[in-house]
């Protein structure tokens, strides 16, 4: 059924009034009696209409600091009222409740003022009660009032009541109660996890208002969306739409580039990084990083953390690849990268990001902090005879960094700040070293003199016995194996330093 509502009433007070001015004068032609309170009041007058300040109808003022203005029978028996009830109607008759058709209300800036950084006092005056009320209460009784909860949603109501002559159908106070449910929701759990930062969790709650929906999931024949603000995170610069597993790889380069300090380039494919280099310059990174594996870089999602310029470009130009992510690009460099239109080229810019992360599991979903820690020389404690120079300390460092995000089992070999191979995501951390062996080999890395990093123990000396034999000088891992000493004593009769860290980096 349409049940058509033609406005006769409307309520409004928000925080927002951006591209308000032309719905309030469009709904002034049509003879809309405004209620309303504070600034906005004055600014519907500003725009030469009148307006029946809260006050008057309640006979009570704003109080409190402006804590309650419009939390009051007459205002919520006109917005609540069920227009087709008798009883309702004598009540509102007898109280002299007017019929409140429109209610045009936003929310104080609760997450904008925790962003800020601002004291908790200024926070808690910033949790909305009378607007979240007056949301709520239009939103129930959409059967008879629109519920417009959103600066976004003016100019979509200005241009229904233009079409429908001042009026709305039962469809449309639907959607408007569905959107003005969600703003509710939302704000809500802003608020829960401000609280909820300290100590244990045990309620999960997430809420996020941008959604963006994905030519399809990890396969065509999976559905995917994506919840969040691309927007805020990079400037899309070139080509098409990020796809789902765009979106997973372009996840964890972000995740690697953020562990480096130094020029770096890194080249990832399916999550897991196939060249990673640190040079003086972009362009040697890029070069290095290539050869560590230009087979399984075809394709792949590059980053780096350095201005790319025409130069690089080029150099990276000769390759075809999914996606290039850097904090800028020289003009040039533009010309070069964007003249293939489906390559995707994004600009990231400097936003925080989550602290932990989730999935879902079985029947729920499973949180954990994300992995922040890396250890760097100071935290390694040598446990064999044989020292680690300096320069293979910052070798094993720099091989940390990539097994920390790397699929388990790893194992990773590096030398002079260069990912030489890694062996992914075995079964066995034999095999993972095998793997690592066999490419290093493929691609005519000299093994010798590298360094090498498990993500976790050796459950056995074998490791470490083939990792000698085959020239790796020093190995890092975390410990923590009932037969390390056995690892160690290993490491003692083939000559190679190791380090213990203590911290296990598994990735599944």
């Amino acid at each position: 059924m349409n049940h058509p509502v033609k406005i006769k009433n409307a309520l409004v007070s928000v925080y927002y009034k951006d591209n308000l001015a032309p719905l309030i004068k469009l709904l002034n032609k049509y003879g809309v009696t405004f209620y309303s309170t504070g600034g906005t009041e004055a600014f519907i007058r500003e725009q030469g209409v009148d307006v029946v300040a809260v006050e008057d109808l309640t006979s009570y003022p704003s109080i409190l600091g402006g804590r309650v203005k419009t939390l009051h029978p007459k205002i919520f028996g006109g917005i609540l009222a069920r227009r087709p009830l008798a009883g309702d109607q004598e009540q509102l008759a007898q109280y002299e409740i007017p019929e409140i058709d429109l209610v045009i209300v936003d929310l104080y800036p609760f997450e904008e003022t925790v962003a800020s950084g601002a004291p908790e006092q200024d926070i808690i005056e910033k949790i909305d009660i009378g607007g979240i009320s007056l949301i709520r209460a239009a939103a129930k009784n959409f059967n008879d009032v629109v519920i417009i909860s959103s600066k976004s949603d003016y100019q979509e109501l200005e241009a229904m009541l233009a079409a429908q002559d001042g009026q709305t159908t039962l469809e449309q106070r639907k959607e408007f109660a569905k959107r003005a449910f969600n703003t509710s929701s939302h704000y809500d759990t802003a608020i829960f996890n401000y609280f909820n930062q300290e100590g244990p969790l045990s309620v999960f709650k997430q809420s996020v208002q941008q959604a963006q929906t994905l030519r399809y999931g990890e396969n065509p024949h999976q559905k995917g969306t994506f919840f969040g603000d691309l927007d805020a995170m990079f400037d899309k610069l070139n080509g098409k739409e990020l796809s789902y597993n765009n979106l997973v790889d372009v996840d964890a380069a972000v995740a690697i580039i953020d562990e480096f300090d130094d020029p770096t380039f890194a080249i990832l494919k399916h999550t897991n990084a196939c060249g990673v280099a640190s040079r003086p310059t972009i362009k040697q990174a890029w070069i290095d990083a290539l050869a560590c594996d230009p087979v399984s870089a075809f394709g792949g999602v590059l980053i780096t953390n350095g201005e790319i310029d025409q130069e690089t470009a080029n150099e990276i130009n000769n390759l075809f690849f999914e996606v290039l992510i850097a904090p800028s690009y020289t003009e040039g460099a533009l010309n070069v990268l964007t003249a293939k239109k489906n390559r995707i080229i994004l600009k990231r810019k400097d936003v925080q990001l989550p602290k932990e992360q989730f999935k879902t599991l079985l029947n729920g979903v499973i949180v954990q902090d994300k992995d922040h820690t890396v250890e760097g020389p100071e935290a390694m404690t040598t446990v064999t005879e044989i020292q680690p120079t300096a320069e293979q300390l910052n070798d094993l460092y720099f091989a940390n960094k990539i097994v920390k995000h790397t699929k388990s089992n790893t194992i990773v070999f590096a030398k002079n700040n260069t990912l030489v191979a890694s062996g992914v995501g075995q079964t066995s951390r034999v095999d993972a070293l095998k793997q690592a062996i066999e490419k290093a080999q493929s691609f005519g890395f000299d093994i010798n003199g590298s360094v090498m990093a498990s993500d976790a123990f050796f459950p056995f000396p074998d490791c470490v016995e083939i990792a000698g034999d085959a020239g790796v000088a020093a190995v890092l891992q975390p410990g923590g194996s009932i037969k390390d000493q056995l690892s160690i004593e290993m490491a003692n009769e083939k000559g190679v330093a190791m380090v213990i860290t203590g911290v296990r980096h598994f990735k599944h």
